[in-house]
Order: C-alpha cells, then sequence, then structure tokens
C-alpha cells in the first residue's frame, strides 16, 4: 500500500475560506462561531460543496442560474474527480483535494457524498418531482445528506442514526426555504422544485405557475413550504444536544438565519419574489446573539430522547 500524498492544509483551507466568503455570507458568519479546527473543516466541506454546484449548474459561486447544456459531462466530472479525492489522489483542484483531506480527517462515511451527487443528477435529467416525498427526497439529497456530513464533521458518531435524522432535518428546511425563495429564478432556468401533485391542487398548468394571475395559489403553496421548513427546522434543535457547545452555537445560529428565509417569504405572500429574499446582517447578528442564549437551556428546551415527530418525512436507511 503507498502512502497518501501530502497535501498543502493551509493552502487548501486559505481557498476555501475565500469560497465560503464569496458563496455564502450567511453560513460564513455561522461557521466562526465553531472552534478553528471545526471551522476550517465545515470550511473545506462547503468548498466541495460549492465546486460541486457551480460545475453541475455552470456557475461560479452561484448566481444567476445559466441553464447547460452538457449535464451528464459535467456529473461525470463531479464523479470522477469526488472519486479520486476520497482515494485520496491529486486532483488539480483544491476543492476537491480539500474535500479529501476532511473526509479523512473526520472519516466521515462516503455514502453521503455520493448521495449528493444524486441530487445533481437528478437535475441534470432535468428530473421534477410528482409528490410531496419527491420534493423532499430531492431536499435530501441536495442539503440533508450535507447536514449528516456536517454532523459527523462536528463529532457525531457515524452511527448515531437518531442525531443524524435530526441533522438532515436542518438539511431539508434549508432546502425548503430555497425552493420558496427560488422559484422564479428557477422557472427562468427551466426548473420547478414544486411537487406536481400540489400544482395539480392548486389548478395551476405546468410551467405556468409564475403567471401574475396565479400568484395567490402560488402564495399559498409557498406558505405551505415554510410552514413545512418550520417542522424540519425545529426537529433539528433537538440533535443540538449531541453537539459541542460551540458548535450547537453555530448550528442554532444558521437554523435561525435560513429559517428567516422561508417566515419572509411567507410573509411577503404574492409579493415575495419582487425581489430577492435575504437575511440582513443586522438580523443575522441577532440570531448569533439569541442562538448564544439557547445554548445553554438547549437540553432543556429541546431534550435530545423527545420523539421525533412520526409525520415528518425520513431519509433513506443506511
Amino acid at each position: 500500500m503507498t502512502d497518501l500524498p501530502i497535501f498543502d492544509r493551509p493552502a487548501l483551507v486559505a481557498h476555501a475560506k475565500q469560497s465560503i466568503a464569496r458563496g455564502s455570507k450567511s453560513f460564513a458568519m455561522a461557521s466562526t462561531l465553531f472552534d478553528p479546527q471545526t471551522r476550517e473543516r465545515a470550511w473545506l466541506l462547503y468548498a466541495w460543496c460549492r465546486k460541486c454546484d457551480d460545475i453541475a449548474d455552470g456557475q461560479d459561486h452561484g448566481g444567476t442560474l445559466q441553464g447547460v447544456v452538457d449535464g451528464q459531462a459535467r456529473l461525470s466530472t463531479i464523479r470522477v474527480m469526488t472519486d479520486q479525492a476520497l482515494r485520496g489522489e491529486p486532483t488539480g483542484d483544491p476543492a476537491f483535494d480539500g474535500f479529501g483531506v476532511v473526509m479523512r480527517e473526520c472519516a466521515i462515511p462516503a455514502r453521503y457524498a455520493h448521495d449528493l451527487i444524486e441530487g445533481f443528477a437528478l437535475d441534470a435529467r432535468e428530473w421534477r418531482p410528482r409528490s410531496q416525498d419527491d420534493m423532499l427526497r430531492y431536499c435530501y439529497h441536495v442539503a440533508g445528506a450535507v447536514g449528516c456530513m456536517m454532523a459527523v464533521l462536528m463529532g457525531v458518531d457515524p452511527d448515531d442514526q437518531a442525531t443524524l435524522d435530526r441533522a438532515c432535518d436542518l438539511g431539508l428546511a434549508f432546502q425548503l426555504a430555497n425552493i420558496a425563495r427560488d422559484i422564479s429564478e428557477d422557472e427562468a432556468a427551466d426548473r420547478c422544485y414544486l411537487p406536481q401533485e400540489w400544482l395539480a391542487e392548486m389548478d395551476m398548468p405546468p410551467g405556468e405557475h409564475m403567471k401574475p394571475w396565479l400568484r395567490p395559489q402560488l402564495a399559498i403553496l409557498a406558505r405551505r413550504m415554510a410552514d413545512m421548513a418550520a417542522a424540519y427546522e425545529e426537529s433539528a434543535r433537538h440533535g443540538t444536544g449531541a453537539l459541542p457547545p460551540r458548535a450547537a452555537w453555530a448550528v442554532l445560529a444558521a437554523a435561525g438565519i435560513y429559517g428567516d428565509i422561508a417566515r419572509e417569504v411567507a410573509r411577503r405572500g404574492e409579493q415575495a419574489w419582487h425581489a430577492r429574499v435575504i437575511t440582513t446582517k443586522a438580523a443575522k447578528l441577532g440570531w448569533v446573539a439569541r442562538a448564544g442564549m439557547q445554548v445553554i437551556g438547549r437540553a432543556r428546551r429541546w431534550p435530545a430522547d423527545a420523539p421525533r415527530p412520526a409525520y415528518l418525512w425520513t431519509r433513506p436507511a443506511v
């Protein structure tokens, strides 16, 4: 067996720090609450997720979806480079090399990385959800799996399935907020993550959901999605008792910051897509302060042994 190559970890961390600063101000702020080692590892994982997303969608640290015509080729690139990184081989890309480093350091199960890539595969074949469960399964692949990876990175035992379910719930909450906020942007890129059954229920023809005369129905669906996001956000908070205090602080802050996106979409109603919903810096700082107080009594307020609501969708069994 040959020794794995030695990577310039500080350089990989510096690249990842730049990536999160460009790609997500919300996660960048929340990550400052971690201890230094966990913070660096979170950056490394984020940089890989961001790079995979950018490759899949033809973007540069997010922004307007451009649409791609070579989705399968892009998916193949993601798979090949991810597998190289998991084997410890240099890829020539700091986002993938850093990903390999953090996966080895934290012994994160590779299945979660593969599950995330399956989310990109769904987009590459222009998949659309038929049912609510289909939509939530997609949310698992593109966000819930990342929640599981982050939990292990923060010290959760990979065999602690109950805590990983709660971590997955936070990813689902984040993605539901994303979907509700980005309905207009997704439609412009010929994507729709609203279940076809929901659209039919509201008598909204496929591809017509952004028409002005359908905004009342769309607002109802967005509120439904925000309510779902809130339920998963609340469930996720019960997993923070398994985390070190600083990690719990970061997670609770991120939950509140991202939860505000869904809440604001619901509040705006039919005007939710006139301008992109964001969380202001002041609101983010408010959640940082509030989450710091929540850490102290989290075990009492959100007991880890509380049963997870049976009506919530559950990630695929491992």
